[in-house]
């Protein structure tokens, strides 16, 4: 990315009633209750598109393109934006939320798992909420929350202890708390829940700890299971002959990113992480079904309706829990329900989200390990491409040609936006012996070359071929995820510290700004009172930007 001069940003400061927290406060802190809302109803979340002055749920909508239909801001005035409030995080922790906006209140989550309620219009603060951590707490990989769901007059959030948590919107209480998984053997939940109909889905991480993977429903109202789906199939279903011996007790899969929702359909899309241990397959010979895959499931049930496998026993570390971004678009000639996803593998995929079909599958980002797909989408695989003893570079990096960060599609352009790496990792593999709560990785890797010397872009794609439309480089990589909008401007960051617009149809930058510290979550757009906003969280302070008034 090009270098200009800094823009200083006046950083408002933090009221006395929120400063650190004191031992002994209540779990809730209340400045002042947050204004009532419209109860966000079932039929507004599946119509979430009709009313684009708010944001309801991590990816925008339940398609997950990460799209805002506002155009009040657009590619011809978008050079005129200006910074309309910031608001500073207590922990200095890196930000990877995406705040929710209804009817004029945000909902902000705070590492590790707290969330705060703020006017939208002026960034002043109404509630916070703290959920309290054990002292001896395991983890991977970052003291994250990336945001909350809300049902009627409900938030809801998982935290890095595992737990499922519901507030009461308007004052921050708790109203139920549910335990997911033991946290002491290294589960925890650092991405948003999904709601669909009287459910919330919530996946889990801890994929680095041996963990076995699952994907779990509640009841909204009274935060009892209602379903339970295992990422990795028991020793009853004849998928579990793709772990050797007893490795699927240990085998991870976890399922940490939001999924996506097509109501039409009914089918939940969930994407599952690295088999574990990570870079050791020899101690878990076979596909290691269903790590490196998305599941398409029925939410009323928890049954697997049909799966795609990305990577069949992963040694590098590929996690395919991007987002999954469905669309309904032309492809081979007529109109079709795909599933774009460019994954961390390096290939971009095209599926039908019917059937899990494999349409397409080409390179976005560099890749050495892998001379193609077959017609199946299957990875023919090169020789030594394994992790070894003494060390064996691969594209892409351990990062990935992409990671967790946010892609985007806009309906406009029939474009996805990614955020793309073409790095490289020098791979190695030791054994390594399963202790519960410790992790259990089998290995390594390091960078061979600066990250200077390998190329960073956000990469507009096509659809239908997977064509590279146009690249917008960036220096060193960025981590961002990227947002588009009806304006034809698409939003990201850097981890220098900058936050940009480009015009969507040419990739040209449109504006710039210096936050000051490194970009590492995915903006999103809202409106109050008729004017437009873009929110970013950027080191840990939550910045708002709209046009001069």
């Amino acid at each position: 990315m090009k270098r200009y001069a800094l823009f200083a940003l006046l950083l408002l400061a933090i009221p006395a009633s929120a400063a650190q927290r004191r031992s002994g406060d209540p779990a809730t802190q209340t400045i002042s209750p947050a204004p009532s809302f419209e109860p966000v109803t079932h039929e507004r979340l599946l119509n979430s598109d009709a009313e684009p002055e708010n944001w309801l749920m991590y990816s925008g909508n339940y398609f997950s393109q990460r799209y805002s239909g506002l155009d009040q801001i657009n590619r011809e005035n978008v050079g005129q934006l200006e910074m309309q409030w910031a608001f500073q995080l207590r922990a200095l922790d890196r930000a990877e939320t995406t705040p929710l906006v209804v009817d004029g209140v945000m909902y902000v989550t705070e590492a590790p798992s707290n969330v705060i309620a703020l006017d939208a219009r002026t960034g002043s603060q109404y509630w916070r909420y703290n959920h309290d951590l054990p002292d001896d707490l395991n983890y991977c990989c970052g003291r994250n929350n990336r945001g909350v769901a809300v049902l009627g007059d409900r938030l809801y959030m998982g935290t890095l202890d595992a737990h499922l948590v519901a507030l009461d919107a308007k004052t921050g209480n708790v109203i139920w708390d549910a335990e997911v998984a033991d946290e002491a053997t290294g589960y925890s939940i650092t991405g948003a829940p999904l709601l669909v109909g009287d459910k919330i889905l919530t996946g889990v991480a801890g994929g680095e700890y041996g963990i076995r993977g699952f994907i779990d429903a509640y009841d909204e109202a009274t935060g009892e299971l209602a379903w339970r789906l295992y990422t990795i199939p028991g020793p009853d279903h004849p998928d579990n002959a793709t772990w050797a011996g007893n490795s699927w007790r240990t085998g991870g899969s976890p399922s940490w990113v939001t999924g996506a929702y097509d109501p039409e359909l009914n089918l939940v899309y969930w994407g599952t992480g690295n088999p574990g241990p990570d870079w050791n397959g020899d101690v878990r010979m076979g596909d290691n079904l269903y790590s490196e895959s998305v599941l398409a499931i029925n939410p009323d049930t928890g049954e697997m309706v049909w799966y795609f496998q990305f990577t069949p026993h992963d040694v590098h570390d590929w996690d395919s829990t991007q987002i999954p971004i469905l669309a309904d678009s032309e492809f081979g000639g007529r109109q079709r329900k795909l599933m774009l996803w460019p994954n961390r593998n390096a290939f971009f995929y095209v599926l039908d989200r019917e059937t899990g079909e494999f349409l397409l599958g080409e390179p976005y980002a560099r890749q050495t390990w892998a001379e193609g797909l077959d017609q199946n989408g299957r990875p023919i695989r090169i020789p030594n491409t394994f992790p070894s003893v003494q060390g064996t570079t691969v594209s892409p990096a351990i990062g990935g040609g992409t990671n967790w960060w946010s892609p985007s599609y806009s309906p406009r352009t029939d474009l996805l936006y990614v955020n793309a790496y073409d790095g490289e990792t020098t791979y190695y593999i030791r054994d390594q012996e399963y202790v519960a709560g410790q992790t259990f990785t089998g290995g390594g890797g390091q960078t061979p070359l600066p990250q200077a010397s390998y190329a960073s872009a956000i990469r507009a794609l096509s659809p239908q071929t997977g064509e590279l439309i146009w690249e917008y480089p960036i220096q060193p990589r960025s981590t961002a995820g990227v947002l588009s909008t009806a304006g034809d401007v698409v939003f990201s960051g850097t981890v220098d510290g900058f936050f940009f617009a480009l015009d969507a149809e040419t990739g040209e930058e449109l504006w710039h700004i210096n936050v000051g510290s490194r970009v590492h979550a995915a903006p999103m757009s809202y409106s109050v009172d008729g004017k437009q906003y873009v929110a970013i969280a950027a080191g840990n302070v939550l910045y708002t930007f709209g046009l001069r008034d």
